[in-house]
């Protein structure tokens, strides 16, 4: 299943899209699609015919494909090109931070620069939407945790995070520097989250084109790693590093959004996003 949230933001309803690719509403059905729904009624949701749910007429708005996010895990360096590229040493352990829920946003919806930024740059990312309470959770079990997965755009403020007093966080976490989906896509039809192809554009201009392959730790791995050290919750979403290409890595010149630009990403299988770049 590809399961959506549309309409204005804070306001958005539960959908999903048909074998056209059309949206149908599940608002008679479920309340939203979140951590509840993920954790209770997904076989539910499975057992739908879409060709008899009411039909989302026109191009709604799309949100963020999950709500009421608890929390928005992230992992750092988890490419051996992208590591390459910033001259890091590969990461023993997975680097784990955590980006404020309120940078979440939709899908389509602008990425502001904050105020005082000078290094606003791009991630497209794989995004991992846990669908049911995990703690302590083996590598070779992990993966049944796993409600679904997504795109993600960890937007990132370079001098913020690197330049400003340590914690990555203060360069991850601005409003609008999460857009997630647009679709939450359900476990059953990615098969293997390591084998995907991801890809970021900027005006045009193919900046990342990566494999998850590349991960240095595989998402099975991820899940039952930040299990050992937080309970992870269904809704929780797990952003699982990004390949080479961001902004920051350019030769002979890191390079940097600018006020109207637009962002384009997306991941085999999950679809794609599009932001524009605006000042605040």
């Amino acid at each position: 299943m590809k399961l959506v949230r549309y309409g204005s933001k804070g306001k958005e309803k539960p959908g999903v899209l048909d074998a056209e690719g059309h949206i149908r509403d599940l608002s008679e059905v479920v309340p939203d699609i979140n951590g509840l729904v993920l954790s209770k009624h997904l076989p539910r949701l499975a057992r739908l015919n879409p060709s008899r749910l009411p039909l989302v007429r026109g191009r709604p708005r799309l949100g963020p494909c999950v709500g009421q996010v608890g929390k928005f895990i992230c992992i750092g360096l988890n490419y051996k090109d992208h590591a390459d590229e910033t001259g890091a040493v590969y990461p023993l352990e997975p680097v784990v931070f955590l980006k404020a829920t309120s940078a979440i946003s939709g899908p389509f919806d602008p990425i502001v620069i904050p105020r005082g930024s000078t290094k606003t740059d791009w991630e497209v990312e794989l995004g991992v939407v846990i669908g049911r309470p995990a703690k302590y959770v083996s590598e070779s079990e992990a993966l049944q945790y796993v409600a679904g997965y997504c795109v993600v755009n960890d937007v990132s403020e370079r001098s913020f995070q690197l330049e400003r007093g340590g914690q990555w966080d203060k360069g991850k976490g601005c409003d609008s520097f999460g857009p997630i989906g647009p679709y939450l896509v359900t476990r059953d039809e990615v098969p293997d989250p390591q084998n995907l192809r991801l890809w970021l554009e900027v005006d045009g201009r193919r900046y990342q084109d990566g494999h998850t392959q590349n991960m240095i730790f595989s998402v099975a791995q991820l899940v039952s790693y930040v299990s050992h050290f937080m309970s992870l919750q269904p809704g929780d979403v797990i952003s699982t590093g990004t390949p080479a290409g961001v902004g920051l890595g350019q030769k002979p010149e890191p390079i940097y959004l600018c006020p109207g630009q637009v962002v384009r990403l997306g991941i085999e299988r999950l679809g794609e996003q599009q932001q524009k770049v605006v000042a605040e």
